[in-house]
């Protein structure tokens, strides 16, 4: 059962890579990059779980803030006026 869990979640994470490269705006992008990382925290402590490491779960709980924290700095990053050009131009372009 776990393992199906390790396999779903691996498959989600590919996903969430083909979002984070093809998405259309910056926030698709942000939002798949988060989604990567949450899955990777699952991943770590399902992970830590079958092997009988619950150090693991330490791991995760660093992985999980520092994911937190990068996507409030690209948020941060992105909130300049280059960022939002570019993001309007390419929405623009794409409804055309």
């Amino acid at each position: 059962m776990l393992t199906a869990a390790t396999i779903a979640i691996l498959v989600v994470m590919f996903l969430a890579i083909i979002r984070c490269i093809v998405g259309p705006t910056l926030y698709d992008r942000i939002l798949a990059f988060n989604m990567f990382g949450t899955k990777t925290v699952l991943l770590i402590s399902i992970l830590g779980f079958l092997m009988g490491r619950p150090e693991f779960l330490d791991i995760a709980l660093v992985y999980a803030l520092i994911n937190f924290i990068s996507v409030i700095g690209v948020l941060r990053f992105s909130d300049s006026v280059e960022f939002k050009h570019q993001d309007q131009a390419s929405t623009k372009e794409s409804k055309q």
